[in-house]
């Protein structure tokens, strides 16, 4: 392990886009059920919906996040609808999983989706095993990243010192937060970005593949 990482004793992974590639395009089957869920809610063409949850998911972090600030939704309603897709486009990843169990210390999922959505995610990637636990958008009282208390109660639930941890995210701007209470940052630039943000000086290490950086870092 280089010394830079060796005060590490906790690794955070976001989920979507991190643990699998965006080339999977995963993701996409969710976002494209937030916006058939936009639309029915609002009675919306299908264009205008698209626009509204979007605008819903840079202003609030999550389109889930805008709808409960904007409107009376029930969240558990809203994620088991667009959660409700077929995963046969992810593959299992004995290399990454093998990589993980190298670490030293613990393993977490940080994630603004749901657990129930999380764990079949992992069990298809392989990763059932990999992980301590799943802290998802319920733990975090359904306010998501990039908010603040998302990582204090992170912090707290798990009594991590953020200044031994380490932050694995493909959105960076998601990253920020994590940054400023003294965590270690890793961004997985894959293209899934959608803000354009160019000041990242929180970011600590920018990688595009999180199987191969884990094995160049346990090989040096």
């Amino acid at each position: 392990m280089p010394p830079a990482f060796a005060h590490i004793d906790t690794w955070i992974f976001d989920l979507d886009n991190t643990l699998y590639p965006a080339r999977a395009n995963l993701f996409a089957l969710i976002d494209a059920r937030m916006t058939e869920y936009v639309a029915r809610l609002l009675d919306l063409d299908p264009v205008e919906a698209r626009r509204v949850q979007k605008q819903h998911f840079l202003n609030h972090g999550t389109t889930l996040a805008g709808l409960m600030a904007e409107l009376e939704i029930d969240p558990a309603d809203f994620l088991s609808y667009v959660h409700d897709i077929e995963m046969d486009v992810l593959e299992e990843n004995a290399p990454l999983a093998a990589a993980l169990a190298k670490l030293p210390g613990r393993k977490l999922v940080f994630t603004n989706g749901d657990k129930p959505y999380a764990l079949k995610v992992l069990d298809r990637l392989g990763l059932g095993r990999s992980f301590e636990a799943v802290h998802d958008i319920h733990a975090m009282d359904l306010v998501p990243k990039p908010a603040a208390s998302a990582y204090a109660g992170l912090c707290a639930a798990f009594g991590i010192d953020p200044t031994r941890a380490l932050f694995v995210e493909d959105m960076a701007r998601n990253l920020k937060p994590a940054k400023a209470i003294g965590m270690t940052t890793v961004w997985v630039d894959n293209g899934s970005e959608q803000d354009h943000d160019r000041d990242r000086d929180y970011v600590d290490v920018r990688v595009t593949d999180v199987t191969v950086w884990l094995q160049c870092l346990l090989e040096e």
